[in-house]
């Protein structure tokens, strides 16, 4: 407990842009011809905490209290009065893109007040990545070990962990710098990895340990379609080569043979970006017309994407849905109707404004 952030209530206005043009014209898309992404309203974006440090991923649990990591290793809580307070902090090694990354609540959270983390230390042999679960109460708090032993690095170093409707714990794992090791099933390496709340192996993983997926260079988001279920994957590719995946047990998506714009043996993504994005978290949120849209922050887009889907689960619209934030590392759906959102401008590639890293929610509903 203890270390305590700067707060405030002040509201900033931004504009939901019509994104048509560039999304149109830096994607390769399913999208219809002649169908012209529609202009948004206005959206209220209200900060929830500022003077943050390279915030990287959020959780909520059911009364309201916000969760978040911040790379240097911290786990904080925002609590329902807006005070931010340090919960857990450990050392970590937060070099480049590694450090305190992914967050996930248990989803009997309520009753076992489980926390789970995805972070980066050190070896003598360089640097590696381990899934803990964190078991206790009110920042007393031990670590059990579900998962170790994944390469990391200071780029490539995956590290989103969320929580499926099956009840199982998902990670995206990068590459670590060593391509090769996405093409290798035994490796936890450059993956989406799958494991049971305790840190098990499921019985049905397609390679009979975690990996669920293969072939990944960096994946960094992780959404399910509320009624398919169907998971969806962001991934930064080399530059000119991101992706949105739709991810299948066992499938390949390429990486290192071939990248998505020129994916022929292996699984296609439903969205290949020529001009570099860096998609980052990603969220399903229902609109107020009622139709699920994918939302997902861009590091080097500098805004939130939204793809639009119709009824039978294809691209209707993509669109710029939000700017002016600089780099944008997370979105969560919050269970209170906002879209939440974590910037990530103090990482050592953004330009920070005076109040940054900030988080930020837009109500959608």
């Amino acid at each position: 407990m203890g270390t305590a952030h700067n707060t405030g209530r002040s509201r900033l206005w931004f504009i939901g842009l019509i994104g048509g043009a560039v999304a149109l014209m830096g994607a390769l898309l399913l999208l219809p011809r002649g169908e012209v992404p529609l202009p948004e309203p206005e959206y209220r974006v209200e900060v929830v905490a500022r003077n943050l440090t390279v915030p990287w991923s959020i959780d909520m649990d059911d009364d309201g209290n916000i969760y978040f990591t911040e790379r240097v290793g911290r786990l904080n809580m925002i609590g329902k009065d807006g005070t931010v307070s340090t919960i857990y902090a450990r050392e970590v090694a937060s070099i480049g893109e590694a450090g305190m990354l992914g967050l996930a609540l248990d989803p009997e959270f309520k009753s076992n007040g489980y926390i789970y983390l995805y972070y980066t230390y050190s070896t003598d042999s360089g640097l590696l990545n381990r899934v803990v679960r964190l078991e206790g109460r009110d920042g007393n708090y031990r670590e059990h070990v579900l998962l170790d032993g994944i390469p990391g690095g200071e780029i490539h170093d995956g590290g989103r962990i969320r929580f499926g409707p099956d009840g199982m714990l998902y990670i995206t794992t990068g590459d670590a710098g060593r391509a090769d090791l996405a093409q290798d099933t035994g490796s936890l390496a450059g993956k989406i990895l799958r494991i049971g709340r305790d840190g098990s192996i499921p019985e049905d993983n397609p390679f009979g340990n975690a990996v669920y997926s293969y072939g990944h260079r960096n994946p960094q988001g992780l959404a399910w379609h509320p009624t398919s279920r169907n998971l969806y994957a962001t991934e930064h590719g080399p530059v000119g080569e991101d992706e949105i995946n739709l991810i299948r047990k066992g499938a390949n998506y390429g990486w290192p043979v071939e990248t998505c714009s020129k994916a022929e043996r292996y699984e296609k993504p439903i969205l290949c970006y020529t001009v570099s994005i860096a998609p980052a978290g990603a969220a399903f949120m229902r609109d107020a017309d009622g139709r699920y849209s994918l939302f997902y922050a861009t590091l080097r887009g500098q805004h939130v994407e939204r793809i639009v889907f119709d009824e039978g689960e294809g691209i209707a619209r993509i669109e710029n849905f939000l700017t002016g934030l600089g780099r944008i590392r997370d979105v969560y759906a919050g269970k209170d109707g906002y879209l939440y959102i974590a910037t990530s401008n103090r990482d050592g590639r953004g330009i920070p404004a005076a109040d940054d890293d900030r988080i930020l929610r837009v109500r959608l509903q």
